[in-house]
């Protein structure tokens, strides 16, 4: 008997750097002492006060079937926090809650894209789009966006791969894994293809708590954008609620109609404790999501500091998120060569650039995930390194 070529082809033979994140966790497991810089992970856990209101709502006795779209309170909550954000009218008919955010942008491009359609997504990206779009059954196009661009993407190139052909295209601001904002220009310039081509947008703002220059702009509030966008948000990153899987889908009361339908037939809902947690997490404001994105900007600036009057790497304007990307090529490596060696001499693990996409060949991610002192001292190292391979 056969397996699915669906199952089978969700992802193409390249580790996409896993292997290295797995050998960085094996050498942990036998006694070696590592500095992992790899995964996007808070080092700080769930807020206790959270915690709490998900206990007291298990013991209240919600840990039944819960609204598959969402309890009503929390859907009303997701769209007066994205209605403050981007100006544009939006109700709980609007809001569809998922398991995650990974979850919405599945559902997403389900909703979206028959099998056999180009569904368009923007290089560097984060490690999942790829298999994403395959196990919807659609065709993953690559757009690269450039590194002498800063990594903004280019409307003008969207536009070409477009034309052959795409139900959606996919974009991620702030950014996994470069760090970069994309600014009103490139948003104006990617909601003119789109209207142009006729494209749905999936807009992948997981980050939007953690912006460090300028402001995040969804480009759903751009003029024409909000009927054919879709925007995927998460308590994960903004909450430190990795491992609650919780977040949504933003888009049309249509739309999101036939996602609630798609949910019922694949995940049924989210857990109601976790709803009420969430529901309570979101209540206690914006100052409780800069409490969360803190550390990254102080190390940031720590970043800023140590990389500083050196040129052995050149850090990518870390605009957003909780990452780093930087250009290695002066070392005449490849990110994947860089990373392996940096494991093996150094004992610090960051995420090869190529593991993101063609795009960032020659780069690598380094997540600001550890504390402060620690990740200022693998920096150092990190920068000793890099000037010893030229």
């Amino acid at each position: 008997m056969a397996l699915s070529k669906r199952i089978t082809t969700l992802t193409s033979d390249a580790s996409g750097g896993w292997d290295l994140f797995l050998r960085a966790r094996a050498m942990k497991a036998a006694g070696v002492d590592v500095t992992e810089l790899t995964i996007g992970e808070h080092d700080i856990r769930t807020d206790p006060a959270i915690l709490d209101e998900m206990h007291r709502a298990a013991l209240a006795g919600h840990t039944g079937y819960a609204d598959i779209p969402g309890i009503p309170a929390l859907r009303d909550e997701v769209a007066a926090r994205i209605e403050a954000a981007s100006g544009v009218k939006t109700t709980r008919d609007n809001v569809l809650v998922t398991p995650g955010g990974q979850s919405g942008l599945f559902a997403s491009h389900m909703a979206l894209c028959d099998p056999g359609q180009n569904a368009l997504f923007i290089d560097p990206y984060y490690a999942t789009y790829p298999g994403t779009i395959r196990g919807a059954g659609a065709i993953p196009c690559p757009v690269a966006a450039r590194p002498e661009n800063g990594f903004q993407p280019d409307p003008a190139d969207i536009d070409v791969v477009a034309a052959g052909g795409a139900a959606s295209l996919m974009i991620n601001t702030p950014n996994n894994p470069t760090g970069v904002v994309y600014s009103r220009e490139t948003l104006e310039g990617i909601a003119e293809v789109a209207r142009a081509r006729d494209l749905w947008l999936i807009s992948d703002e997981v980050y939007d708590s953690q912006v460090w220059e300028g402001r995040h702009l969804s480009i759903r509030a751009i003029e024409g954008m909000a009927e054919r966008t879709l925007v995927v948000g998460s308590m994960s990153k903004s909450h430190a609620m990795t491992g609650s899987r919780i977040g949504w889908v933003v888009g049309p009361q249509e739309v999101v109609g036939h996602m609630i339908n798609l949910s019922t037939h694949t995940t049924y809902g989210v857990a109601g404790y976790i709803q009420d947690a969430a529901l309570f997490a979101l209540r206690r404001g914006a100052r409780a999501e800069e409490e969360v994105a803190a550390p990254f900007r102080r190390r940031r600036e720590i970043a800023l500091g140590v990389l500083a009057g050196q040129n052995a790497l050149r850090l990518v304007p870390p605009q957003g998120a909780m990452y780093l990307m930087l250009d290695i090529r002066a070392t005449g490596m490849s990110g994947s060569g860089f990373a392996e060696k940096l494991l093996d001499e150094c004992h610090i693990a960051v995420m090869p650039g190529e593991s993101f996409g063609a795009a960032a060949a020659g780069h690598i991610r380094v997540a600001m995930t550890i504390e402060d002192s620690a990740f200022g001292n693998a920096l150092k190292k990190l920068v000793d390194f890099a000037q010893a391979q030229i």
